[in-house]
């Protein structure tokens, strides 16, 4: 798994909030050739085209939003210093039909992807709302999967939002992560299937509304999610939306690859 963690200091103090919250981070060899009888040209061999296709990790960092792709917004790497967990297997949730939830919200890999990268684009919002006019956090997780497993772990994705409407509590490294609520959102499409949902929680008392979309494009899932990590480290309210520049951005990169594959 590509798992490389970095982040720029002034965004560490939402980042750190967000961990108080148990949230995230607010994270070749050449073939043998023979001649072609027909035109005497080397003819390429299978294992020679293997090898210069790119490896899942490659694609990936291929595609991944960046800073140039994301008008306004800064992009970097998070740091693990304040992840939730750094693997799925240290997870628990209480509802386990809800697990992938707490991956997707906490930038973890859905299902068993053959390779793995996060992002964290942040900037003033382009998507304001009563609660959040500010600073806000979109995560843009990328995995890449064998055939099949992309669309076992969206389908997975799509039941959790079904079934968790009234909350579910994930537990990490003695950390714990309470949802009070989970509903479906309306997005716009893309890929070759998405979904988009709303969760809420309570922090000291105060709510905050979070939101997360998935895009499945071919073998490749994206998985966004967005915080106010600035007005719960201040205790006030929030309903950070992920930002439409950053979706639309990296959204646009997987369907160009797509079409190049």
């Amino acid at each position: 798994m590509n798992r490389v963690y970095r982040v720029n200091r002034p965004a560490s103090v939402a980042l750190a909030a967000l961990s108080l919250l148990s949230l995230t981070a607010l994270t070749a060899c050449g073939g043998d050739s023979e001649p072609d009888p027909a035109t005497d040209k080397p003819k390429t061999s299978a294992s020679a085209s293997a090898a210069e296709a790119p490896s899942p990790a490659e694609h990936l960092a291929a595609t991944i939003v960046t800073k140039t792709d994301a008008d306004g917004f800064q992009v970097d790497e998070p740091s693990d210093e304040f992840v939730f967990a750094k693997s799925p297997d240290e997870v628990t949730v209480d509802k386990p039909a809800c697990a992938p939830l707490a991956f997707a919200m906490n930038q973890l890999p859905l299902g068993t992807p053959e390779a793995d990268l996060t992002r964290v684009a942040s900037g003033p919002t382009d998507a304001p709302t009563r609660l959040t006019k500010g600073i806000t956090y979109t995560y843009v997780t990328l995995a890449s999967y064998a055939p099949g497993k992309a669309q076992s772990a969206f389908a997975d994705v799509r039941k959790a939002v079904d079934a968790c409407a009234d909350g579910f509590t994930a537990k990490a490294n003695g950390n714990e992560s309470p949802y009070d609520s989970v509903t479906a959102e309306k997005v716009t499409p893309a890929g070759d299937e998405s979904l988009g949902y709303t969760s809420t929680m309570t922090f000291r008392g105060v709510q905050h509304v979070l939101h997360g979309e998935v895009v499945r494009s071919g073998d490749v899932l994206a998985v966004y999610f967005s915080a106010d990590g600035l007005a719960i480290a201040n205790g006030r309210p929030s309903d950070a939306r992920l930002s439409p520049t950053v979706v639309k951005a990296q959204n646009a990169k997987l369907e160009a690859a797509g079409s190049e594959s």
